[in-house]
């Protein structure tokens, strides 16, 4: 499987390089205000939740838990060109990660069924919930507020956050992946403001086969 680094940097290049100096800028102002770094770590317990799935019905952690253990990745949304290649990505790798035991959940704050559209495009082996007003993301500190440039940017390419996420608010997720083991303690973190970034499917691959089974 290719690597997501390298899929990622091939389609970044196909963009305007002024895109790049933009969210360059906005990605040191939220490395200084120390954006995220309160997010889970490594032998931190995972809190327990309870989110809609892309199709209203409600999932638990601890039902997830009671499986095994879990790949649980946020992402901002299918509006999202390096999301949808992190979830490609993932929909390779998503029957490997069940093969080893574990589930496959990804979470966005997306609202309007975009959530379901995406899961049903990629065939994803797994569920996408719905984390409404970020609330989950906000618990684990994985919601940073978009500069008035940034926004002004995205309007610009008809890009509305407020209808992605049916709030005017103009939070936005910070990708993260975590490994949770099935007593819900965090295995594997990566959680990157600059969302050019993605943890790499084949690292968590590796923490399940190694500490996860």
């Amino acid at each position: 499987m290719k690597a997501l680094a390298d899929r990622l940097d091939e389609m970044r290049r196909s963009f305007d390089p002024a895109r790049d100096v933009l969210y360059d800028k906005f990605v040191e102002s939220l490395r200084a205000a120390g954006a995220a770094s309160g997010s889970p770590r490594v032998g931190d317990a995972l809190p327990p939740f309870a989110l809609p799935d892309s199709r209203g019905l409600y999932v638990s952690s601890s039902g997830l838990l009671a499986q095994g253990p879990l790949v649980l990745s946020f992402y901002r949304g299918g509006w999202c060109p390096y999301c949808r290649t992190e979830m490609t990505a993932w929909s390779e790798a998503a029957p490997e990660v069940r093969r080893l035991g574990a589930s496959f959940v990804a979470v966005t704050g997306e609202s309007g069924g975009g959530a379901e559209s995406l899961r049903q495009k990629l065939g994803l082996d797994g569920e996408i919930l719905c984390d409404v007003d970020h609330g989950l993301a906000l618990q684990l500190g994985l919601v940073v507020h978009v500069t008035d440039e940034v926004r002004q940017a995205y309007l610009r390419v008809g890009r509305d956050l407020s209808q992605s996420y049916g709030s005017d608010a103009w939070f936005i997720p910070v990708p993260a992946t975590y490994v949770v083991d099935s007593q819900g303690i965090v295995r594997f973190a990566e959680a990157d403001v600059d969302f050019r970034h993605r943890a790499e499917p084949e690292a968590v691959l590796s923490v399940l086969r190694g500490h996860c089974r």
